[in-house]
């Protein structure tokens, strides 16, 4: 996952190429399927979203083609709720709970492995499902891809074997007190 860190001279370094790179360059890596990740040099703030928007609009300027004034005239006059709402019309319902999931479960085998206090564990996945956007650390984003690499498993899947565990136990309780029950004896 290559990290961007972006000076105050507005210059995006590519920190595992060792290079400056374009916002076409971050365009072409974006779209081979690569998740980049730019913070801001200063401050180590993530600034993904702002320079994924540079793109964007880079790109429209480009293609004369460009959105309509008054889709970009509301999306500027729109209060955060009214973003937050068209991010969640426009991904998947259960986006946000997949990827929650996703996090909790890796987070947990990291834990399991010993790779991580349970301790440092929690105080990670607060940050990582906190709902506002978190300006995240290079040591957060180390961990990050390193859940991602390990395949850690997420909260929803562990909560979808918890379940599972519970019906079977349940069953195998239903099957026991029905070994336990006397059987009786035919009539004779």
């Amino acid at each position: 996952m290559p990290i961007i860190k972006r000076y105050n001279n507005r210059k995006l370094y590519d920190t595992h190429a060792k290079r400056y790179v374009t916002l076409l360059d971050l365009a072409e890596l974006i779209r081979r399927g690569d998740d980049v990740i730019v913070l801001d040099h200063a401050n180590g703030e993530d600034i993904t979203s702002q320079v994924q928007a540079q793109i964007i609009l880079e790109q429209e300027r480009q293609t004369g083609s460009g959105l309509p004034n008054t889709v970009l005239t509301n999306l500027i006059q729109a209060s955060n709720q009214t973003i937050k709402q068209l991010r969640t019309t426009l991904l998947p319902l259960d986006w946000t709970a997949r990827l929650d999931s996703e996090i909790e479960r890796r987070m947990q085998v990291l834990i399991e492995r010993g790779e991580i206090s349970p301790k440092q564990g929690l105080q990670i996945l607060e940050k990582l499902l906190a709902v506002q956007p978190v300006a995240r650390t290079p040591e957060e984003l180390k961990i990050e891809r390193a859940l991602e690499k390990r395949g850690t498993p997420t909260r929803g899947e562990i909560q979808e074997l918890s379940e599972q565990i519970q019906v079977l136990a349940r069953q195998i309780q239903g099957l026991n007190e029905k070994a336990a029950k006397p059987k009786r004896k035919p009539p004779a």
